[in-house]
C-alpha cells in the first residue's frame, strides 16, 4: 500500500491537522508555569532524541509496511531529532537564492523526491489516563505523513509553522510506536523558495501534550491603551473544546496579583479587564505582565506587554512616540546544525544584537522558533513576523506572475499567514505582520492582508512585493506602509519629500552587508533621521550562512554554495552577514553599532569644547549612561575625565562643555574622544559596556609631528650616484638605494646594510574585488585593471646638488588588447638623509568611471612583521566605512592588519593614515609619510592572491610583507545587492597628483 500523493495537490494542505492556535504549554500549576521551563509541566513530554531513520531517494517507491508496529527497524540508522538531513550526511547540501532547485512545473515536483522515514517508541504514563494526547511538530520541511501504532493519523505541509494532531484515538498507556515520513519537496516548496540553504527533516522540536477533554484551546490577549496612555483595556478572548470553569489571573512582573476572574466557558468568550496606570512595553523598557489561564488541571501562561502601534499623520508610532526601526534581517542559521537552532544560540544572537544597538528583527523569511519570540518579548525587540512564503523562482520561470495570481493557490497562501498569526498573536514584540517575501503581488496576497487586518487590528501589515504593482491593479488598502529593498539614498529622500506619499516608508532590506561592507550606512541614516515619514529599515543581513567544513588536510572553513557540487547554486551570496557563522562580529556590525547608537554627539565648536548631545532613545532618559572622555595628541594622553550627562528627554538635545587643558608645547593634532558606557550590568551586557563613541579633532597640528616624523632628518650629507648598466645606485652616509631605469622602478632600499625591499616598487590600480564590487569588477576588468602592466617611455636622472639625486620617469599603465588606463609622470628624489620622495602626476582615461585605487605597492623582505601607524583604527577603514574607528597611534602585527573574510577580498586598508612604519622586531624598517593623508595597508597577500582565492583556506601566506600606500581608494558601498556606490565615494578623479616620502629608519633610535 502506498501513501496518497498529497504532496502535489495545492488544494490539500493537511489532513486531520488541528486548527491553528496560540503558542503555549499547559502546566500543572502557576509556579511551574511561571518558570517557562517546559519539562516542569506534567502535561508535556518531549519526543526529541534518537529516532530510527532510513533515507530513500524516491517517495513514490515507498509503501506503508514500515509503519506497522511489528516492523523491525533495528538495522536502520540512528538520527537525532530535531535535525536537518543535509548536515547529518544525508541528501544534497544546496544553496540557491532565486532559482528553484527543481524543474518549474507547479504543483508538480520531481519523481526523484527523497523521503526520510522516522520511527521511534514512546511511552504514555498513567498520569495521562483520561486525557487526550496531542502531538506537536514545531517545524518539518517540507511535508510529512504521520502514523501512530500502525494507524494513519494525518498529513501536513508548511515547513516553519506548527502542525498539531490529536492522537488520542491511537495511543495507549505504556509503549507506543510513532512513524513519520518526511518528503524533501511538495507543492508547498514553490512557496518556500527563500534565499537559503535547502534543508529537510524534522528540524524543530516535537512533543506530546496531555489535555483535558474540555480544555482551553486558544487564547488571544488583546491590549488597548487609552489616548493618554494612562489606562488600558485587556481583552482575553478564550476558546474551549467544551464546557469548562476557567480562571483568568493577571499578575505584575514581581508576581503581585492584579486581577482574577472565574467563569464557566463553553466555546468562545471574552474576559475584559481595566488596568489603571499600566507599565508600558517597548524595546527599551520591556515590562511584561503575567497572565495565567487555569482550567481543570491545566495552567496556561502568557506574558503581556501593553503597547500601542499606529500610524498617525503618516508617521509610525509606538506608545505615541515616533519610532525608528533600527533593524536586521535574521535567518535561522547555525554553522553545524543548519536550521535547527538551540535555545542558547538564539539568546546569544539577541545579546549580540542588543550590544550593537539593534532594536528590530525581521524574521526573514518565515516565522522563527516560537521560543525566539518569547526571548524577543523578554529582551526587548520589535519584530516584523514574516510568513513562510516566497516564490522568487517565479520571476525566472514565469515573468513574475506564477502562483501568486492563481486562485487554486489562494488557500495555500492564506494557510501560511493564518498559522503564523494564530501562533504568535500574543507576543508584545510582534509589531508588524509580513505577508512573505519576493513573491510578486496579486489576489492571493490581498486575501492574506484582508484576513490579517480582520483578525488583528492592533498591528500593522507589511508586504514589499506590492511595490511592483505600481498601477495598483490589486487592492493595497490593507497594507499599512510602503516598503522597498535596496532603495537608493536619493530615492529615499525623494519619497520623504513627496507630500502625495502618505504612507510611511520602511526599508525591509537595505545596505547589503556582504563581505567588506556595508559602506553606505551613514548616508541612509542622515536621511532617515531627517524625515519623520521614514520608519527605518533592516540591514541585509544578520549572519553569514557558512557551513563548517574541513579540507582534506583537516583545516576548518565555512563552505558556501557550490562547495558540495550542487546545481543550481548561488555561490557565496549566502555569505552576506554582519556576523560570521560562529557569531564573530564583522566590521560592518561595528559600523552599524555607531549608526544605530541611541545617543548622538555633534560639535558646536570643537576647539572650545562645546558639543550638542542628542538623546535618540525613544522612551529613556540618559540616567543609565556615563560619558567618560580622553584627550590625546598623536597617541599621548593629555587629559581624561567624565562629563555629567544632563537630563535629556527622549528625542531632545542639550549642550555640554569639556574644559580642555592643552599644553602650549603640544604641536600635534589633538583629538577628543567620548565613550558612552553602561553604568550597570544588564541581561545582555556587563557594566562598562560601550554603547557608542565619537571622536573630534579639537586642535590641528602646527607642524609635522609624530613618533618618527617629529625628528628632523639630521644634517645634510653628500650622496653619490652611479649608473651600472641601467641600474642607478645611490649611496649616502648609512644607506644604499637602487633604481632600475629600464623598469622605471625603485628596486632597493637599505640602511646600515639592512635591505628593506624584496621586489621592485610598482604602481597599483587593482584591488581584489570586494563582494560589493561584484557589479563593477567586470567593468574594471574590461579596462584591464586586473592585468595592468607598466610601460616606461623614458627615465632620466640628474644630480642637481651633492645632497640630492632626481629621477624623472614617464610611464603608463595598461592591459592587453585595450587602450591604456592612465598616463603619468613620476619624479623620484633621493636626499642625503636616506629619504626618498615621490611625486607623480596622473591622467586617467575618461572612459573609466572610477578606479578601485591608485597607489604604490612595495614588497618588504621576510621578518618585517611590526606595524606602527598614526591614523584610523584599530580595524580596517574606508572612505565610506569609518564610523567605528578612531584616530590614534596603533601598534599591530602584519597578520593583525588582515581581515579574514570567508571569500577573500580587499581588506585591511587604513583610511586617512598620517604616517606609518613597517619594520622588523628591532624597529628597522621604512617610515611612510605623505603630503596629505593616505590609505595604508600591510599584508602577507597581494591583490592577485586575494583575487584568485575563493575561500580563505586557499590563501597561501607569503613570507614577504606587501605594503600599499594609496593616494585614494574607492569606498566599499553595498552594491552586491544594493545601489551603486555613491558618487562621492568613487575615486573618479581624472587628473591628480600624489606625493609620498619613504625613509629607512631604525625606529627605536628615532
Amino acid at each position: 500500500m502506498t501513501v496518497q500523493p498529497y504532496w502535489e495537490n495545492p488544494s490539500i494542505l493537511q489532513e486531520h491537522r488541528e486548527q491553528a492556535r496560540a503558542s503555549y504549554i499547559p502546566y500543572g500549576d502557576v509556579e511551574s508555569a511561571r518558570t517557562g521551563k517546559r519539562a516542569r509541566s506534567p502535561w508535556y513530554q518531549t519526543l526529541n532524541g534518537s529516532w530510527k531513520f532510513q533515507y530513500n531517494r524516491r517517495a513514490k517507491d515507498i509503501g506503508t509496511d514500515w509503519t506497522r508496529e511489528t516492523f523491525d527497524t533495528t538495522d536502520w540508522d540512528d538520527l537525532l531529532v530535531p535535525s536537518c538531513w543535509q548536515v547529518q550526511g544525508y541528501d544534497q547540501l544546496q544553496y540557491t537564492n532565486v532559482n528553484y532547485p527543481f524543474p518549474y512545473d507547479p504543483p508538480y515536483v520531481p519523481d526523484d523526491n527523497p523521503a526520510g522515514l522516522y520511527v521511534r517508541e514512546f511511552r504514555v504514563g498513567e498520569n495521562w489516563s483520561g486525557k487526550d494526547t496531542y502531538i506537536m511538530f514545531e517545524g518539518v520541511n517540507a511535508c510529512f505523513y504521520l502514523w501512530i501504532n500502525g494507524a494513519y493519523v494525518g498529513y501536513s505541509q508548511g515547513s516553519r509553522v506548527p502542525a498539531e494532531f490529536n492522537i488520542a484515538p491511537y495511543v495507549r498507556q505504556g509503549s507506543n510506536k510513532i512513524a513519520v515520513m518526511v518528503l524533501k519537496w511538495c507543492d508547498g516548496s514553490y512557496l518556500e523558495d527563500q534565499d537559503q540553504w535547502r534543508y529537510t527533516g524534522i528540524f524543530r522540536d516535537v512533543y506530546l501534550l496531555a489535555r483535558d477533554k474540555a480544555h482551553v484551546r486558544d487564547v488571544f490577549c488583546r491590549t488597548e491603551l487609552a489616548e493618554d496612555l494612562k489606562s488600558a483595556q485587556l481583552q482575553v478572548e478564550l476558546e474551549t473544546t467544551g464546557a469548562a470553569a476557567v480562571t483568568v489571573q493577571l499578575m505584575d512582573a514581581p508576581g503581585q496579583e492584579l486581577l482574577n476572574e472565574c467563569r464557566n466557558v463553553d466555546g468562545k468568550q471574552v474576559f475584559e479587564f481595566h488596568i489603571d496606570s499600566p507599565v508600558l512595553w517597548n524595546a527599551e523598557h520591556h515590562y511584561l505582565y503575567e497572565l495565567y489561564v487555569t482550567s481543570g488541571g491545566e495552567v496556561l501562561r502568557f506574558r503581556i506587554g501593553f503597547r500601542r502601534i499606529e500610524i498617525k499623520d503618516g508617521i509610525f508610532r509606538i506608545n505615541g512616540q515616533d519610532i525608528k526601526l533600527k533593524g536586521v534581517n535574521r535567518h535561522d542559521s547555525h554553522p553545524e546544525l543548519g536550521q535547527t537552532i538551540p535555545l542558547q544560540h538564539m539568546i546569544e544572537d539577541l545579546k549580540l544584537m542588543k550590544r550593537h544597538n539593534v532594536n528590530t528583527i525581521r524574521t526573514s523569511h518565515y516565522p522563527n522558533d516560537p521560543r525566539f519570540l518569547d526571548l524577543c518579548d523578554e529582551f526587548g525587540f520589535y519584530v516584523i513576523d514574516e510568513a513562510d512564503l516566497e516564490s522568487h523562482g517565479d520571476y525566472v520561470a514565469k515573468d513574475g506572475n506564477g502562483v501568486t495570481k492563481l486562485p487554486e493557490w489562494k488557500e495555500a497562501f492564506l494557510d501560511r499567514q493564518i498559522r503564523m498569526v494564530e501562533r504568535d498573536k500574543n507576543h508584545a514584540c510582534v509589531i508588524i505582520w509580513s505577508l512573505g517575501n519576493e513573491s510578486s503581488y496579486g489576489p492571493n496576497h490581498v486575501a492574506m492582508a484582508e484576513w490579517t487586518q480582520a483578525r488583528d487590528q492592533s498591528r500593522l501589515v507589511h508586504y514589499e512585493g506590492a511595490s511592483f504593482d505600481s498601477e495598483h491593479v490589486y487592492d493595497q488598502s490593507s497594507l499599512d506602509m510602503e516598503s522597498r529593498m535596496y532603495m537608493s539614498v536619493p530615492d529615499l529622500e525623494a519619497y520623504a519629500k513627496d507630500d502625495s506619499k502618505t504612507k510611511p516608508m520602511f526599508l525591509c532590506e537595505y545596505s547589503h552587508a556582504m563581505g567588506n561592507g556595508p559602506g553606505d550606512l551613514k548616508d541612509y541614516w542622515e536621511v532617515m533621521y531627517a524625515y519623520p515619514k521614514l520608519m527605518g529599515g533592516c540591514v541585509w543581513e544578520w549572519v553569514d550562512h557558512g557551513i563548517k567544513t574541513y579540507t582534506e588536510e583537516g583545516k576548518t572553513f565555512f563552505a558556501y554554495g557550490g562547495d558540495f557540487g550542487e546545481k543550481p547554486h548561488d555561490g557565496n551570496f549566502c555569505i552576506d552577514g554582519l556576523v560570521s557563522p560562529d557569531r564573530k562580529p564583522n566590521n560592518g556590525l561595528l559600523e552599524l553599532k555607531e549608526i544605530y547608537a541611541p545617543v548622538a554627539i555633534e560639535a558646536i565648536d570643537a576647539a572650545k569644547g562645546q558639543f550638542k548631545i542628542t538623546n535618540r532613545y525613544d522612551f529613556s532618559y540618559l540616567w543609565e549612561l556615563s560619558l567618560p572622555y580622553t584627550l590625546r595628541a598623536e597617541g599621548e594622553l593629555l587629559q581624561q575625565g567624565e562629563i555629567a550627562l544632563p537630563e535629556i528627554a527622549p528625542h531632545d538635545s542639550a549642550e555640554i562643555t569639556v574644559n580642555m587643558n592643552i599644553p602650549a608645547s603640544v604641536t600635534a593634532a589633538v583629538d577628543l574622544e567620548f565613550s558612552l558606557v553602561q553604568n550597570e550590568e544588564l541581561a545582555w551586557a556587563e557594566a562598562g559596556h560601550e554603547v557608542a563613541s565619537r571622536q573630534f579633532e579639537v586642535k590641528s597640528r602646527t607642524k609635522q609631528a609624530g613618533q618618527a616624523t617629529a625628528n628632523a632628518a639630521g644634517p645634510s650629507r653628500t650622496i653619490q650616484a652611479a649608473e651600472h648598466g641601467r641600474i642607478l645606485v645611490v649611496e649616502g652616509f648609512d644607506f644604499k638605494h637602487t633604481f632600475d631605469l629600464s623598469l622605471g622602478a625603485l628596486t632597493g632600499i637599505s640602511k646600515q646594510g639592512v635591505e628593506m625591499l624584496a621586489a621592485p616598487a610598482s604602481f597599483q590600480v587593482w584591488r581584489a574585488p570586494t563582494d560589493n564590487d561584484r557589479n563593477e569588477k567586470h567593468t574594471w576588468m574590461s579596462h584591464g585593471l586586473d592585468r595592468a602592466v607598466c610601460k616606461i617611455y623614458s627615465a632620466a636622472w640628474e644630480q642637481p646638488s651633492t645632497g640630492q639625486v632626481t629621477i624623472k620617469v614617464s610611464y603608463s599603465l595598461g592591459g592587453y588588447s585595450i587602450r591604456n588606463i592612465l598616463h603619468g609622470t613620476a619624479v623620484w628624489t633621493f636626499l642625503g638623509d636616506g629619504s626618498i620622495t615621490l611625486r607623480t602626476d596622473v591622467e586617467v582615461k575618461e572612459a573609466i568611471d572610477f578606479l578601485p585605487r591608485f597607489g604604490l605597492q612595495l614588497t618588504m623582505p621576510r621578518g618585517n612583521e611590526a606595524v606602527t601607524y598614526y591614523g584610523l583604527g584599530p580595524h580596517e577603514s574606508y572612505v565610506d566605512k569609518k564610523l567605528s574607528v578612531k584616530r590614534d597611534v596603533y601598534r599591530l602585527s602584519v597578520d593583525q592588519m588582515h581581515k579574514d573574510y570567508i571569500m577573500p577580498q580587499e581588506n585591511g586598508s587604513r583610511y586617512n593614515t598620517e604616517w606609518a612604519v613597517v619594520g622588523n622586531q628591532l624597529g628597522m624598517g621604512l617610515l611612510f609619510t605623505a603630503k596629505d593623508t593616505f590609505s595604508f595597508n600591510a599584508s602577507h597577500y597581494t591583490p592577485e592572491d586575494l583575487t584568485a582565492a575563493q575561500h580563505n583556506v586557499e590563501l597561501v601566506r607569503r613570507d614577504e610583507t606587501i605594503v600599499h600606500l594609496d593616494y585614494k581608494m574607492s569606498g566599499v558601498g553595498s552594491n552586491s545587492c544594493g545601489p551603486r556606490l555613491i558618487d562621492k565615494y568613487q575615486f573618479n578623479e581624472k587628473s591628480f597628483t600624489f606625493e609620498m616620502e619613504i625613509r629607512p629608519v631604525f625606529a627605536e633610535d628615532e
